[in-house]
């Protein structure tokens, strides 16, 4: 793991090359909650990517894993998010790449591809369809779960399933509450029929969070929908059609 500094914040990130040298690059964008860890390397995304010649790139967000903490929801809108991951790239000397992001991370990711289209070839928007656009859901609970001093006392489904996660993942529940209030910010449906990169709209079909990927895709220009057929929200990310089909995707639309 290494580390490169932007926008005040010590960001930590992970960038391996295939075996047979330099590979086309792959730069993904975790959800909220999560690290670069648990949301690409534990599943084995890193490894499907190098085996399949790719370079994999990803990095732990702002108020994440490894990275610096904030607690000022000012510093966690999908806008200074985004930066973070063109900086990325810029610290990396890569003018263009395959970019990937679930949940939170698919929306960071649009938010690049508006921001910096040249630096976006394609995008794999993963665990997150309509509610890109239409919002998805109260996450006003979330928050308070994830402060609550006593986690058993929870009745909020989603607000527990968050507190679980982020209790597993040792994060840290502050900056987490922070970047819940400004990271939902959404894109309207302009916003998005002018993302025109090749995209990969994919999303479980037990997901209950994301929305419909059909929706999302049909707005945009150059986009298609896959279904992860009886995934919810939290496995679909590892799950190994998923996998497939985004090889099958960057097969299909090399740099």
């Amino acid at each position: 793991m290494q580390f490169f500094s932007h926008d005040g914040f010590e960001l930590a990130f992970l960038d391996r090359q295939p075996a047979t040298g330099n590979g086309d690059p792959v730069l993904m964008i975790h959800g909220f909650a999560s690290s670069h860890y648990v949301n690409w390397v534990s599943p084995g995304w890193f490894k499907t990517l190098n085996d399949a010649g790719y370079r994999a790139i990803a990095f732990d967000h702002r108020g994440h894993g490894a990275s610096t903490k904030s607690y000022e929801g000012a510093d966690y809108t999908p806008d200074k998010m985004a930066s973070d991951a063109a900086a990325l790239l810029d610290h990396l000397g890569i003018e263009r790449a395959h970019v990937m992001g679930y949940s939170m991370g698919a929306r960071v990711s649009a938010f690049l591809a508006l921001s910096d289209p040249d630096k976006v070839a394609t995008l794999v928007l993963g665990g997150l369809g309509i509610g890109m656009v239409d919002g998805v859901g109260d996450w006003d609970p979330i928050a308070e779960a994830l402060m609550a001093p006593d986690a058993s006392a929870i009745t909020h489904r989603r607000g527990k399933m968050f507190r679980s996660f982020a209790d597993q993942t040792r994060s840290d529940r502050q900056a987490l509450a922070a970047c819940i209030v400004t990271s939902r910010e959404l894109l309207s449906e302009d916003e998005v029929s002018r993302i025109a990169q090749p995209t990969l709209v994919a999303v479980g079909t037990t997901d209950d969070i994301a929305g419909s990927a059909d929706d999302l895709a049909a707005l945009m220009p150059n986009a298609e929908a896959f279904h992860i057929e009886g995934r919810d929200h939290m496995l679909s990310v590892g799950d190994r059609t998923f996998k497939k089909r985004v090889l099958e995707f960057y097969a299909e639309h090399p740099l």
